[in-house]
């Protein structure tokens, strides 16, 4: 199996590689059509995992004022990749997300097959655009949510929020990614195909991931709860806040650790860190 991956200088690239540290690499730009079809002609991958995208820096409010940049990487570039991967019967892969929901739906949970109900920030509309494309052909599209991990790399959620003054104390469904690098990998060796949210099971909000924190990293560090009435305050667009359900997954045979489980084993690495 060669595998090719695109993005992978970004937080998820470098994370799929721990996995895969054979996989080819490349910079080329996935919205542009001569410079893929360069490299899937060079590599001739069995598997191609597109973990190039634009969330915005230092979050997504970002987006809002480069518009263009991340249609060009959340929306043409996948496109550009179905099509050049179509006529060369290569099996592919990509990364969707979460927020293109908003709540719990009803205590059920968001499904692969519940419609989107969230459009309030730009960066949201992208991955509604795609999501909706790729979900009529035969892609593997993994759906997480605010992914984290036990390092101190500025992408990871424990870390961002870690440097906020307030923290808000919404529940949200997260993905630790430890866990959701081995689903992935049980999904793409079945040659699974369709939408699968990879989150763990239950939800937290980031103000409970911080008292975590201050538990077990940092007695010391001070933060302020922040409820949604209060978000205008520190963001210029809407941020979606959602409960995705692992059901599909589950059914798979695959299976996530809880939620609270996870982010206590990612801070206990970080304090040994």
């Amino acid at each position: 199996m060669t595998i090719l991956i695109f993005g992978a200088k970004g937080y998820l690239g470098q994370a799929f590689l721990t996995v895969y540290p054979d996989a080819v690499t490349t910079n080329a730009d996935i919205a542009d059509p001569q410079a893929v079809a360069n490299v899937l002609d060079e590599v001739k991958p069995t598997v191609v995992i597109n973990t190039a995208g634009k969330t915005g820096r230092p979050n997504i409010d970002w987006c809002e004022e480069h518009k263009m940049e991340t249609v060009r990487s959340n929306v043409l570039g996948p496109l550009v990749l179905l099509e050049e991967c179509a006529k060369r019967k290569i099996y592919w892969v990509n990364l969707g997300s979460g927020c293109i929901y908003d709540g719990d739906n009803g205590g059920r949970g968001f499904s692969e097959e519940d419609e989107p109900n969230y459009s309030g920030s730009f960066y949201s509309r992208t991955k509604l655009w795609i999501d909706r494309i790729l979900r009529d052909f035969p892609v593997l599209v993994l759906r997480l949510r605010m992914p984290f991990d036990g390092s101190v790399n500025p992408r990871s959620l424990i870390t961002k929020i870690s440097s906020y003054s307030r923290v808000l104390d919404v529940k949200n469904s997260i993905t630790y990614l430890p866990d959701f690098l081995a689903a992935s990998a049980r999904l793409i060796e079945k040659r699974k195909t369709g939408l699968y949210n990879i989150v763990n099971p239950g939800a937290i909000s980031p103000y409970e991931i911080m008292q975590m924190y201050q538990k077990i990293v940092d007695p010391a560090r001070q933060f302020e709860r922040l409820t949604m009435e209060q978000m205008p305050q520190v963001a210029r667009t809407g941020r979606s806040n959602c409960i995705l359900s692992g059901r599909k997954l589950e059914a798979e045979g695959i299976r996530m650790r809880p939620v609270t489980e996870a982010v206590q084993e990612a801070l206990m690495k970080l304090k040994e860190a």
